[in-house]
């Protein structure tokens, strides 16, 4: 079953047009990458599905329309979003920025911690004095604490060192096998994204070129949508 359809999304900048005929659809439990290269559109349609942009075309959360929605009342819904740059509050605690958002759910500060242990051994400190790698697991914990249907993940791992990027992969792939959360994912790593997705959406200018299942993404395909 479907949990989030888009369908001819198109969505603008003032007079510049990003976003020309996206479609998706992302099922329950399922990890979905949403790829291209960069200025394709990618966080644009992120943007739009979680109502920080105005978007025309089919918007759809559980079979409801997103598109009256404003932003709070998407996550409300259960869609949880971890933004490019990660934007943590910088001048609250690491425990204050899990609770800000929280909405009764399995996902507790508790839980969180043993997804990253690191957050638990700086409760107390705040999110300035973090490193990159621990404010993006910290603006991952804070979306989970949301307890959503879908996570969104935008550039996760980008700009960090090598050893924590493996940390942030190996607790995605803890969520695919552990929780019934569905996962729409962007990242530059096909050979991570291949790992843990079941199915792929590719952008070209702002208009979906290509969608299927993870094993069927063929070479010539990554090379003339994905490569440099």
């Amino acid at each position: 079953m479907s949990l989030l359809e888009v369908q001819g999304l198109t969505a603008s900048y003032g007079s510049s047009q990003a976003l020309f005929g996206v479609d998706l659809t992302v099922a329950e439990g399922e990890v979905t990458a949403l790829m291209g290269r960069n200025g394709m559109g990618k966080s644009t349609t992120v943007k739009a599905i979680c109502r920080l942009i105005r978007a025309s075309g089919g918007l759809r959360m559980r079979g409801q329309d997103l598109h009256p929605l404003a932003s709070h009342n998407v996550a409300r819904l259960g869609v949880g979003l971890v933004p490019e740059g990660r934007r943590c509050f910088a001048d609250l605690t690491v425990h204050e920025n899990l609770i800000a958002a929280a909405r009764p759910g399995d996902w507790t500060f508790q839980r969180v911690a043993e997804l990253f242990p690191r957050l638990e051994e700086r409760a107390s400190q705040r999110a300035m004095s973090l490193s990159g790698g621990e404010q993006q697991m910290l603006a991952i914990g804070r979306a989970l604490m949301t307890n959503p249907r879908l996570l969104i993940l935008d550039e996760a791992t980008e700009g960090l060192a090598p050893i924590v990027r493996q940390e942030i992969w190996a607790a995605i792939r803890r969520l695919k096998q552990e929780t019934g959360v569905a996962i729409l994912l962007i990242d530059k790593s096909l050979k991570e994204l291949s790992s843990v997705c079941d199915r792929a959406v590719i952008l070209e200018r702002g208009t979906t070129v290509w969608s299927g299942g993870m094993t069927q993404l063929s070479a010539q395909t990554t090379e003339r949508y994905l490569g440099v």
